[in-house]
């Protein structure tokens, strides 16, 4: 008999709301409680997206982790619409972390229509804070980003451009096709946790983190650490020779 992965959420799920049981709401690392089926969460796009910048035209070296280069992120959300970018590389597991602080202003009144983002993870702030992160490594290390379909990438163009990184969008409500980044912002939430003011953590602290994160030993690397797998493809494109982690 084979079950499928629905039947067994939907066990676990009290079915007339939608959310989980108290007591095994306490169990879970993300705290998140509700679930809809994947099959409900059909959407329709973002303007600024079109197919051909569509997750599934990416380069096929990324999906197999061969290659070093190709990035997923995101934006993990906090108390006052706070905000921390978080960028992971998915071969070697590599962490960047994007301070995003607030424009001055912020929260001391309403948000003219139209207005700057001033809780800072606009399009404009993403894109500067992306560039800012990203040209610090080798060209070869740039080869693609994924995110989902949020209007702080709505300058995903001039991000290009300025990165030399192209960008490619996941389909509407489909996280897991940045699984990468969503496993890494689980274990961020260690560090930050919900319901928090993210924008009390400065940039040494967030390095300090990505370091903690970036020098903890991974099953998947063959427990070496993010970091000693970035080496050893930085090193390896010194050399000219194939920039793999196998």
């Amino acid at each position: 008999m084979r079950i499928s992965h629905e039947a067994i959420y939907q066990a676990l799920y009290v079915q007339s709301r939608g959310g989980l049981r108290r007591e095994l709401t306490a169990c879970l690392r993300t705290g998140r409680a509700l679930r809809v089926p994947r099959s409900r969460l059909a959407g329709r796009g973002k303007s600024f997206v079109t197919s051909e910048i569509m997750i599934s035209e990416r380069p096929a070296e990324a999906e197999d982790r061969a290659v070093p280069g190709h990035w997923e992120g995101d934006l993990i959300i906090g108390l006052h619409r706070s905000a921390i970018g978080t960028l992971v590389e998915r071969t070697t597991r590599f962490t960047l972390l994007l301070h995003l602080p607030p424009m001055e202003g912020h929260g001391e009144r309403p948000r003219a229509k139209n207005g700057p983002a001033t809780a800072g993870h606009g399009a404009e702030a993403v894109r500067d804070a992306i560039a800012r992160a990203i040209v610090m490594l080798p060209q070869q290390l740039r080869r693609s980003l994924a995110w989902d379909q949020g209007a702080e990438m709505a300058r995903h163009a001039e991000l290009k451009i300025l990165a030399g990184l192209p960008i490619y969008f996941c389909d509407p409500h489909s996280p897991w096709q940045r699984g990468t980044n969503e496993n890494t912002n689980g274990l961020l939430r260690q560090y930050f946790p919900k319901g928090t003011d993210l924008s009390a953590h400065g940039p040494e602290e967030l390095e300090a983190v990505a370091a903690a994160l970036n020098s903890r030993p991974r099953e998947t690397l063959d427990w070496r650490t993010p970091a000693e797998a970035l080496d050893e493809a930085l090193r390896k494109l010194e050399t000219g020779g194939v920039a793999t982690t196998g």
